[in-house]
């Protein structure tokens, strides 16, 4: 196996790799790599392709500051125009060649002799003096525990690896679960199968989405004045940015979508019984609060049918339901989202003195800003622990922490650094802080989420306003962190104190 020795090591070229990628080559970073496991760039918006895949924040807003997009089709763009962003912010700052694809990532070690990182992959041993990871939260599909589902003799797959080779025409499907990929995909789903089945632990609060297409005269206009479509992203920005408040300390303010939530089912659902089913038993914004005009309709068909029974077992043929009920069906469609607070796993991350990251992590994850890890040196984390959002575009976040990854680089040049790690006090204190904050909002006690880990620690979402984040990482003060000024074998030492 073949070793690659780089300054600079970047996991996943998604949003959060390509994004930080291109922030360093303009400041004059331009030894690195991008290690990706798939053979083409894009992350969750290459993988998840499944029909009527779209983003729930306005386009305007849901690409970078630097890169604007002016022809976006809809104000809320499709799957495939995402990724084709993707791909040419890759192509225009000519990534493409330090894009090491089939490069899926086993693990890393920190060589603390050498001060570098080692990174295993399937292809090569890397060698990097700073790691960053933008794998993110949503890049590893979730799938149910399913007594008998390994005797199933029909097709099974999860929306982030649908099989498009499989014609749903006449089948009788099963969906098992009601979050935001399934809301999307299931309408479509009815359309085409003979019986579509949906299998709902709890029910979404779903409202509707102000969507439209962009006409050509508007394209051209944001083109020939790209300010239009600054102040259009701004105008974006400050109306979902308001809305932290409704999660956090004006909860009261969640009552407008409260009442848009009732309208619509009542508009869409006449059937009370069913009307019933799709009502959640949790407070408005415990979970992701979802966006679509045509889920209601769609399972008010009749040839749909919600079943909120647990399921008992999967035989041959079919779904037993605990009530002793059996579904035939011809295929399993898993609509259960991510393994969103495992953060780095399956990889195998090893720091300084052969700490294991799943280890330090053992009873949540947690990282200073969300980026730095105590016992992890020169490791970066791009949408990592507690910068997750509920109100407001990732890509506003994923800046603010490429301007605080890049200025900690800078420092580190600058000061002949060759390490530099959080203080365990530093990330203790934050983490007491976060955790503090969240305990007063809509996520705290009685809210289960996939933003929380099964002891009820919340790992994933930010504590309230963007702009409080971007405050707090607009410069990397060294006096948070532990810096090595000389290659050692020891643990490091504080330099700056």
């Amino acid at each position: 196996m073949t070793t690659l020795r780089t300054e600079i090591a970047i996991i996943g070229s998604g949003f959060g790799g390509i994004g930080i990628a291109i922030q360093l080559q303009k400041a004059g970073f331009n030894d690195f790599v991008l290690l990706e496991k798939e053979q083409d760039v894009g992350g969750c918006w290459r993988d998840n392709s499944y029909p009527a895949a779209a983003c729930d924040v306005p386009s305007h807003l849901y690409s970078f500051s630097f890169e604007p997009k002016f022809d976006w089709s809809r104000k809320f763009a499709p799957q495939a125009e995402i990724y084709a962003y993707i791909r040419d912010c890759a192509q225009k700052y000519g990534l493409t060649p330090k894009i090491k694809f089939n490069h899926e990532v086993l693990g890393a070690y920190f060589d603390q002799q050498q001060q570098l990182w080692v990174i295993e992959t399937k292809q090569q041993t890397v060698l990097a003096k700073i790691l960053i990871s933008g794998c993110g939260q949503l890049n590893r599909p979730a799938y149910p525990k399913l007594k008998g589902i390994e005797n199933f003799k029909g097709e099974k797959f999860h929306s982030a690896r649908w099989h498009h080779d499989y014609d749903l025409t006449n089948k009788r499907v099963a969906v098992i679960g009601t979050g935001a990929s399934a809301i999307q995909f299931v309408p479509i789903v009815a359309k085409q199968a003979k019986q579509l089945t949906l299998f709902q632990r709890s029910a979404p609060y779903v409202i509707p989405k102000p969507d439209r297409a962009y006409s050509s005269i508007e394209q051209q206009i944001y083109a020939k004045l790209p300010m239009l479509q600054t102040l259009s992203r701004a105008a974006m920005y400050s109306n979902h940015e308001i809305r932290a408040l409704a999660f956090t300390s004006l909860q009261i303010a969640m009552k407008p979508f409260e009442w848009q939530f009732k309208r619509h089912l009542h508009k869409t659902v006449k059937d009370p019984v069913l009307r019933a089913k799709l009502t959640p038993d949790y407070p408005l914004g415990c979970k992701r609060i979802l966006i679509s005009n045509h889920y209601y309709q769609a399972l008010a068909q009749k040839n749909v049918e919600v079943e909120t029974d647990n399921i008992a077992e999967v035989t041959q043929t079919g779904i037993k339901t605990k009530d002793g009920k059996e579904y035939p069906v011809d295929a399993i469609i898993y609509g259960t989202g991510f393994q969103a607070t495992d953060f780095l796993a399956p990889m195998k991350i090893t720091g300084r003195d052969g700490i294991d990251l799943n280890e330090a992590w053992r009873d949540g994850a947690e990282a200073y800003l969300g980026m730095t890890v105590h016992g992890f040196p020169n490791m970066f984390l791009l949408y990592g622990p507690n910068t997750n959002l509920g109100h407001n575009s990732i890509l506003y976040m994923l800046e603010s922490q490429f301007a605080y990854i890049l200025d900690a680089l800078k420092q580190m040049r600058r000061q002949q650094w060759q390490a530099v790690e959080v203080k365990a006090q530093t990330q203790s204190v934050y983490n007491q802080w976060v955790q503090e904050q969240l305990s007063n909002t809509i996520w705290a006690a009685g809210c289960h989420s996939w933003y929380k880990t099964e002891s009820g620690k919340n790992t994933n979402n930010w504590v309230g306003f963007t702009l409080l984040y971007r405050y707090k990482t607009q410069h990397f003060n060294a006096q948070d962190y532990l810096t090595q000024s000389k290659p050692a074998l020891g643990r490091l030492t504080p330099v700056a104190a």
